[in-house]
């Protein structure tokens, strides 16, 4: 085996043949054979650009019919709610606001961290979009970009069908809307998923070069880097030596998140500024018990809501389980495993939780791989329901508590 590429399982054997890749007996040139090759590739990922886009669109139209009934504004909701307006604050004036809270806490923006206020700030700079419009479509175009990853590690893994399929699952997650709001899970599942996909493919460079953007988009770029350390480990363990560019990929990866993290830290005066600064938010890593308490007091106070969550932590493992008995390679369990424990195990508002496990896609490829294996009808019409109740779920969120 090649020391550069990670092999997972075999995917089913499928023809790859196709127009663009034959012609005529003399050579294309350069140009005419990277035009062919995109055209190639977008057509394989089309109907799987197509299902994420609709599912999306279901969603959309669902929220629209549902604030149009509510005389409520659902560009407002996708644009100007929660963690949206600290985002566009800091893309117009920069770091340096406090809220104080009812309480009196101080909320720090330093606790956002910096690449999607740089890229609104960047797309206003260049369009009529103000920072908030800018924030949709950045999100707008980041999760396409995620979903073509999806289908890229679907299809690589386990069969075009399974990609198209995790890539329309990914969509119609409960809380798939957050996908279209001017939010950073878009942007940061887009960096994530194409890390690991250049991990599968042996793009050292590139998965180091995402891990970094990655890192400067969320706290939990930390799994997108423990993902490329992972894979450098076990091709050291196969192999015996780490080649040039994994070694790169390995010292590239962390540099964002220890960037903005250091940046913190110098500009508070202390080596554990974004600690504090999370602190101050109510945040940290507990190891779960905050999380704990909440459940129980939900089961002895409320014990239908109590349930309800006790069975979605319930699936959330029963699929981590599925994902190893899948033998799905160590990059993306090591990224998944570390996405759901910084999101189960750290304090917070507690009802942020499913947003914060929107990164986590490996745990819906036990799913796709199945629904690609069933019969079409049935596959579609899971998905249809499936994308019908996230549509419903995410309007009534939208329009209740929703996502701070």
């Amino acid at each position: 085996m090649p020391a550069s590429e990670l092999r997972p399982p075999p995917p089913p054997v499928r023809e790859t043949t196709s127009r663009a890749a034959v012609g005529p007996s003399a050579s294309p040139g350069p140009g005419e054979a990277g035009r062919r090759s995109v055209r190639a590739v977008l057509r394989h990922a089309a109907p799987a650009l197509l299902a994420y886009s609709g599912v999306r669109a279901l969603g959309l139209l669902v929220l629209a019919g549902w604030a149009a009934a509510a005389d409520r504004d659902a560009y407002r909701l996708l644009s100007a709610r929660w963690d949206s307006l600290w985002y566009a604050r800091i893309a117009e004036d920069g770091y340096g606001h406090t809220a104080r809270a009812a309480n009196g806490d101080l909320h720090p923006d330093l606790a956002f961290f910096p690449l999607l206020p740089a890229l609104e700030r960047g797309l206003s700079a260049v369009t009529p979009l103000d920072a908030a419009g800018a924030g949709v479509a950045v999100s707008a175009l980041a999760s396409l970009c995620a979903a073509a990853a999806l289908f890229a590690i679907g299809d690589r893994l386990y069969g075009r069908g399974a990609g198209i399929t995790l890539a329309a699952l990914w969509a119609a997650v409960p809380v798939g809307i957050v996908q279209s709001m001017a939010y950073s899970e878009s942007l940061f599942t887009a960096l994530a998923a194409w890390a690991l996909y250049a991990l599968l493919t042996g793009r050292w460079m590139w998965a180091g070069t995402l891990a970094a953007l990655a890192g400067l988009t969320r706290p939990v770029g930390a799994a997108v880097v423990a993902a490329v350390w992972i894979a450098a480990a076990d091709l050291l363990r196969r192999e015996r030596r780490l080649p040039a560019p994994a070694a790169a990929g390995v010292l590239l990866a962390p540099l964002g998140w220890l960037g903005y993290v250091g940046w913190v830290g110098a500009r508070t005066g202390s080596p554990a500024g974004y600690l504090d600064v999370q602190a101050q938010w109510g945040n940290g890593f507990d190891g779960g018990a905050a999380f704990a308490a909440f459940v129980w007091d939900r089961l002895t106070g409320a014990p239908a809501v109590g349930m309800a969550l006790l069975a979605g932590l319930g699936l959330v493992v029963r699929l981590g389980v599925e994902c190893v008995r899948q033998r799905q390679p160590p990059p993306l369990l090591a990224y998944a495993g570390t996405v759901v424990v910084l999101a189960l195990c750290a304090r917070g508002y507690f009802g942020s939780k499913p947003r914060l496990l929107l990164p986590a896609f490996p745990l819906l490829l036990p799913l796709a791989a199945a629904l690609a294996r069933s019969r079409p009808a049935v596959a579609a019409s899971a998905l249809a329901v499936t994308a019908l109740g996230s549509a419903v779920y995410g309007a009534f969120w939208l329009h209740g508590s929703g996502p701070p």
